[in-house]
């Protein structure tokens, strides 16, 4: 019989949604393995959903975009070549009994066979040669589950009792004073906190930003709400587009938080409309019902996971089609304000029940 692991390293290095995605399974496993030591290796765009993670041991974070970037462009290169070193070194400085890839792909595999492990450990959804450097033969996992179910049916594989989890993020208190602040000097107490995060970097999940504005306008006059906007940085000029249509100003944090604000202003947010995003996936860790825009993807794979949620989409032959491109896009053109507009109003009417 195998001993209980003493170290175990897991690879999830992106996307937002994914890194939230995994938080199950992590605290799962320190649950089942409680004196372990538990490392992750993630890309710095989703470090800071994991980062004080009381689960975590250490984080590792790799800043790959960032390097191909500066390599692409050849001028600073030796501290490029002095970070990746780095970054190996302290990737391979513990000989772990298991390394866990979830991230099931080539820039992850690449991470797996560089690591120093026993038994290294995939699943069987991986491709571009994620297989490459397994100890042993992939787990399968139905490949229609949502992505949450996937990684607990990881951790089933491990041998691991998964029924004691939460998955939210830990928030600082540093990072609850500066959303407090925000709301205090915006006068929220007492009213209805509605988020929306219009944005998504696929073209093909996009909801008009016409609609985003009529939706807004809606939800602050006819329900009294007070909307705040979310988004990142390069969301700011599409965002204030969306906002300069609306007759009263919403309040606007697009580019404004980092992502444990931004985990904790959801978690005050009584409701949040958004595309198939990253940001929907931390409103929905945080415990905030939302009402998710789908197109081109699966709900059921990847929608806000528990209960509470809502989610609107067109029931349409092609969809989901997983493209991130599309000359089509009535899956996402089709859906009315009308519809929306009672989702929400329906959602916030039970939560007030």
């Amino acid at each position: 019989m195998e001993r209980d692991p003493r170290s175990i390293l897991i690879i999830k290095l992106s996307a937002i949604g994914d890194v939230v995605h995994t938080l199950p399974f992590l605290e799962v496993i320190r649950a089942n393995f409680p004196n372990a030591r538990i490392d992750w290796v993630v890309e710095k765009a989703s470090s800071r959903i994991i980062e004080g993670h009381p689960a975590i041991d250490h984080v590792m974070v790799s800043h790959r975009t960032s390097w191909q970037k500066q390599l692409f462009r050849g001028r600073e290169s030796p501290a490029v070549l002095i970070g990746i070193r780095k970054f190996l070194k302290e990737l391979r400085a513990e000989t772990y009994d298991w390394v866990v890839d979830l991230q099931g792909l080539l820039k992850s595999a690449l991470l797996l066979g560089l690591s120093r492990g026993r038994r290294k450990i995939g699943p069987g959804w991986g491709k571009e040669g994620s297989r490459l450097f397994l100890t042993e033969p992939p787990f399968f996992v139905e490949p229609d589950l949502h992505a949450v179910e996937k990684y607990l049916k990881a951790a089933e594989y491990l041998g691991c009792d998964r029924t004691s989890w939460k998955g939210d993020i830990p928030i600082q208190e540093a990072d609850k004073r500066t959303v407090e602040t925000f709301l205090r000097d915006n006068e929220v107490e007492g009213k209805v906190l509605v988020a929306i995060n219009p944005m998504a970097k696929w073209t093909t999940k996009l909801w008009e930003s016409e609609k985003f504005s009529a939706l807004a306008n809606r939800l602050q006059k006819e329900l009294s709400c007070r909307v705040v906007f979310t988004g990142s940085r390069q969301d700011q000029e599409e965002v204030g587009k969306i906002i300069q249509r609306m007759d009263e100003n919403p309040l606007n944090l697009t580019g404004r938080t980092n992502l444990k604000e931004l985990a904790y202003l959801y978690s005050r947010c009584q409701l949040m409309v958004s595309t198939d995003t990253g940001p929907m996936h931390i409103a929905a860790a945080m415990g905030c019902p939302v009402v998710a825009l789908f197109g081109p993807t699966a709900p059921w794979r990847t929608g806000p996971y528990g209960p509470g949620h809502v989610v609107i989409r067109q029931d349409m032959a092609c969809s989901p089609c997983l493209k991130k491109k599309c000359e089509d896009l009535r899956c996402m053109r089709d859906i009315t304000v009308d519809r929306v507009f009672g989702a929400v109003e329906q959602r916030l009417d039970l939560i007030h029940s």
